[in-house]
């Protein structure tokens, strides 16, 4: 059976994300013990503590810096293995939108990595929930490209503030409540992005990688796009900002003009010399 809190915690978090303000703040009114300490307080250009210590899905310890090479932005999760319901959710969504995601390749372009929020689990629990998700993300992922970690609890505690990840742990029914959300990270381990909700579209994940590379990755035309769509947090998404489009369209509409009159001044030319 799955537990209440984390019943009235899903439905919260749905809700909020669902631009349903009205039914939160009735759901926070009767529950506000049961939600207490459940929050995201947004960190955005903030680095990570890349000192921590961690163990992977082999048993080996591993530097949360180990992930952030200069070069590859990060896709990041807090979660926790044995999860009933709103982890397994999340990282379903990731699964997805990576799975969905063209032109950008795991591995090659951006990384994934997951932490779990309870210092109880073990690496091999931590093994076991990697090859789920490998096997949902498609044949492109390799285990080199989501890492899932275990650690202390001084060590969770520490990345999760750095975040602003609030989340408790309820004792009486051995469970933790705690937001739905993924982190897009720099290649140096800086906070770009925040994406909330359980679903990751694929247009999402690929223009907040190609911004929190800063260029490093991607084609030409796809940095463009990134000019041409800016993050709106009332969507929960990109968007496209008709301004920069015009732009942009304004520029190509006078290279291609210029190559016209080019042409036509090179035919002109070609027409006189003929004559002459």
């Amino acid at each position: 059976m799955i537990p209440r809190l984390w019943i009235y915690a899903a439905v919260y978090f749905l809700l909020q994300t669902s631009g349903s303000t009205d039914i939160c703040a009735q759901i926070l009114n009767e529950n506000d013990q049961a939600l207490k300490g459940i929050d995201v307080e947004e960190h955005l250009g903030r680095h990570l503590p890349l000192e921590l210590t961690f163990t992977d899905e082999n048993g080996k310890a591993v530097k949360l810096g180990d992930f952030f090479d200069g070069q590859h932005p990060v896709i990041m999760a807090l979660a926790y293995y044995e999860c009933p319901m709103l982890c397994t959710l999340v990282l379903n969504g990731i699964a997805d939108g990576v799975k969905n995601m063209d032109r950008l390749s795991p591995g090659k372009d951006y990384r994934v990595l997951t932490i779990s929020i309870d210092p109880q689990e073990t690496w091999e629990l931590a093994k076991e929930k990697q090859k789920t998700y490998l096997a949902a993300a498609g044949e492109k992922m390799t285990p080199n490209d989501w890492t899932f970690c275990v650690g202390a609890e001084s060590d969770i505690r520490a990345v999760a503030d750095s975040l602003g990840f609030d989340y408790y742990y309820d004792a009486e029914q051995d469970d933790f409540a705690h937001p739905a959300v993924i982190y897009l990270l720099t290649p140096d381990g800086q906070i770009s992005r925040y994406l909330y909700g359980i679903h990751f579209k694929a247009q999402d994940l690929r223009l907040g990688l190609l911004e929190a590379s800063r260029g490093k990755i991607g084609t030409t035309i796809e940095k463009i796009l990134l000019y041409c769509y800016h993050y709106d947090p009332d969507a929960k998404g990109y968007v496209v900002l008709a301004g920069n489009v015009m732009r942009v369209g304004g520029v190509l509409t006078l290279g291609l003009l210029s190559i016209l009159l080019s042409l036509l001044w090179w035919r002109d030319h070609r027409r006189k010399e003929s004559r002459s």
